[in-house]
């Protein structure tokens, strides 16, 4: 049971970096209300495990509010979907009235006043709300997920298959779970890391041709790597019902891709946890059957990669999970 005398909040609390830091705190004996948007199998199992289920909006400050009562310190992670910049503010708001001491802000490695994508200067924007709060504020900018490995991820016929936007460009994949671990030492520990900006990388920087071959080596099977064009892989999301604001946030991220900005590998991970972060290796053997089928985001060839409709809910995106 939890021992700790702090309440921590985890948004987005069914979600990859999210479930992963409600059972890292829960691991280290603290108090977690979990927030999420319905219940049902994720949250039950949340629950479980030993979590505080509160159920809202992070568009409703009302909702937001509640969530927010006798918290000391809140994870926030908003998906790439219109309305970050108004959950901020009603998020901000609401756990300065509340009282709430730290709050762990998601952004993305792509966070600029000039970014072509809109998401990306929309997270720019509102790191620069949290760091005009009296709130203790860190913010993590993850390059791509390792998950999205797994998400775009075609097997054909006993044929590993990556078809992407990203030339040759390089960047050293994190794994979520990595992240959590993060966020829940940032959370329990935030004074040292106020208005700090962590960006946060895997072990090592690889190609897409690298990450292929990596993936060969532990699947045991072939893997290719195939560049697309990067109005080729929009037309494809287009056509599959991915939400504007994500197609143009992901036509953007494909050309930063290329211009080197997720390029890069840093420590701290390893300095802020004590544990190095997973190798591409790693991550495929201890996901191994998230390999066996392509993903729900894997793109046929094709002109506009026909696939199935895309899932509702929050998409697939380099800084949300």
């Amino acid at each position: 049971m939890p021992h700790g005398t702090r309440l921590f909040l985890v948004t987005g609390a069914t979600g990859k970096t999210g479930s992963g830091t409600v059972r890292e705190l829960l691991a280290q004996g603290h108090r977690v209300r979990a927030l999420v948007h319905r219940e049902d199998g994720r949250s039950r199992a949340l629950a479980d495990a030993g979590a505080e289920i509160a159920v809202a909006d992070l568009h409703d400050l009302d909702g937001v509010t509640a969530a927010l009562r006798g918290v000391s310190g809140a994870y926030f992670c908003h998906p790439i979907l219109p309305g970050l910049l108004e959950a901020t503010t009603y998020f901000a708001q609401a756990a300065t009235e509340a009282g709430v001491r730290s709050v762990v802000n998601m952004s993305q490695i792509s966070a600029r006043r000039d970014a072509g994508s809109d998401a990306a200067r929309l997270h720019w924007l509102c790191e620069r709300l949290w760091d005009r709060t009296d709130l203790l504020t860190v913010h993590i900018r993850p390059t791509f997920f390792a998950e999205w490995l797994t998400t775009w991820w075609g097997n054909q016929d006993g044929e590993g298959l990556l078809r992407l936007p990203f030339g040759d460009g390089r960047h050293a994949p994190i794994a979520a779970a990595d992240q959590s671990r993060v966020i829940a030492a940032l959370l329990l520990d935030p004074e040292p890391h106020d208005r700090a900006v962590y960006t946060l990388h895997g072990p090592v920087e690889l190609n897409h041709h690298d990450i292929a071959r990596s993936l060969s080596g532990v699947l045991g099977m072939p893997v290719r790597y195939e560049p697309i064009g990067v109005d080729e892989f929009a037309a494809a999301l287009t056509a599959r019902g991915a939400d504007p604001h994500l197609v143009q946030h992901l036509r953007h991220v494909a050309v930063d891709y290329r211009n080197g900005v997720f390029a890069g590998t840093n420590d701290h991970v390893e300095r802020l946890t004590g544990r190095a972060p997973l190798s591409v290796e790693r991550f495929a053997a201890a996901y191994r059957s998230d390999f066996a089928t392509s993903g729900p985001y894997f793109q046929p060839g094709g002109p506009l990669g026909p696939g199935a409709p895309l899932s509702p809910g929050a998409p697939p995106s380099p800084a949300a999970a």
